[in-house]
């Protein structure tokens, strides 16, 4: 086990944090110096939210900007990693749901905005996957545990995405997390450290209403159940960048193996 390639969540949070250098970007650094070094990436990006699954072949994939009102140094930021076909092509004969190829997005800010910083010289192959929009969650966690051999194959899988998040909340001004979104992110930490994986899945049963401000559409946590769905208790698990922030963000990170 200890030659498999960790499973990754990441909470990217403000695209901002591509360019700061701030407590949640030297945390990713830190994080890539402490793991083995992958020979290809996979990542499932909140931001590539499909009608059906897709994923990327291309050797040469591009980078998209689908950022809108943020400081022009943003827009110069350059990730030119190479694309990886054959691992695209064995990801794609894992997954038991259909997988579309689809070259017409790219690399998004979910991916680039954290690889800038764990892997700044853009050296390592990356492909994504998209997140099924028509897919309830227990299918994502299964596409998850279909990939979960990847990790085998000197492959790293990376969800981006944010355990918290809720646009119409959020105060830039504020540091820390409203209560609610403390609430539910210690919530999902516990069911994530007990190994409850089951918990995590169905996050919006009941009537708390913690879960229904915290997760008000499911884009941004999907990509936590992949890597859940990828991992098993075998992996050690370190939480990380444990905290929310602007009331309505959580930056709690999670990394397996």
């Amino acid at each position: 086990m200890s030659d498999r390639m960790p499973a990754l969540f990441v909470g990217h949070g403000s695209p901002m944090n591509a360019i700061e250098e701030n407590e949640y970007s030297t945390n990713w650094s830190r994080i890539a110096k402490e793991i083995r070094r992958p020979d290809a990436i996979l990542s499932v990006s909140a931001h590539w939210y499909t009608t059906g699954t897709k994923i990327m072949n291309t050797p040469t994939p591009k980078m998209v900007y689908d950022i809108y009102g943020f400081p022009d140094n943003l827009y110069q930021i350059k990730y030119s990693a190479k694309g990886c076909p054959e691992a695209a092509e064995l990801a794609a004969g894992l997954i038991k749901t259909p997988a579309t190829v689809d070259n017409s997005w790219g690399i998004d800010h979910g991916t680039w905005s954290v690889l800038r910083h764990m892997y700044p010289d853009a050296d390592i192959p990356v492909f994504q996957l998209s997140i099924d929009s028509q897919a309830g969650a227990s299918s994502h966690y299964r596409i998850g545990q279909d990939l979960a051999s990847l990790r085998d194959n000197g492959i790293m899988i990376l969800g981006s995405g944010n355990v918290v998040h809720n646009l119409s909340r959020i105060n830039w001004e504020m540091e820390g997390g409203n209560s609610w979104a403390i609430q539910f992110d210690k919530y999902i930490k516990e069911k994530v450290v007990s190994r409850k994986n089951e918990y995590v899945v169905h996050y919006d049963h009941g009537n708390d209403i913690s879960a229904k401000l915290a997760v008000p559409t499911p884009d941004h946590f999907f990509p936590l159940l992949y890597v859940l769905g990828a991992t098993d208790e075998n992996d050690k698990l370190t939480v990380f960048n444990d905290s929310c922030t602007m009331g309505a963000l959580s930056m709690t990170s999670y990394l397996f193996g």
